[in-house]
């Protein structure tokens, strides 16, 4: 079954630096894009980053979050990665990875396996 574990969360001082990383099994990774979603309780949950498949990947992120997050994957270790930088405290949130479709001409669409989350904690 689809399986996705993340890691790299914890607590971090404002302009700091956070690279979360997604370990996926249960299906064909590297045929699948993939992203990052954050929450906050009493919120629904946000596209942070999603990275298309193939060979040329198609990015995007939220608005709030260009320039200082980059998402990649490693197709090899079927893993997807989020380097924060600058972190602010709005950048607090649960981080959840997903598996989705990124077609050309269309939005991210997330599909309903999520990963367990990892907290992000940016405070002084």
């Amino acid at each position: 079954q689809v399986q996705l574990v993340e890691s790299g969360g914890g607590l971090v001082q404002p302009g700091g630096s956070l690279r979360l990383s997604c370990l996926a099994s249960g299906f064909t990774f590297g045929n699948f894009a993939m992203s990052w979603y954050r929450q906050v309780p009493g919120n629904e949950r946000e596209l942070v980053a999603a990275i298309s498949s193939g060979a040329a990947w198609r990015i995007t992120y939220a608005d709030s979050v260009k320039g200082r997050f980059t998402i990649s994957r490693d197709n090899g270790k079927n893993t997807v990665y989020l380097q924060m930088n600058s972190l602010n405290a709005g950048d607090t949130a649960v981080y959840y990875c997903n598996k989705g479709t990124f077609y050309i001409g269309e939005d991210y669409r997330p599909t309903d396996s999520w990963g367990q989350g990892t907290q992000v904690t940016v405070s002084s």
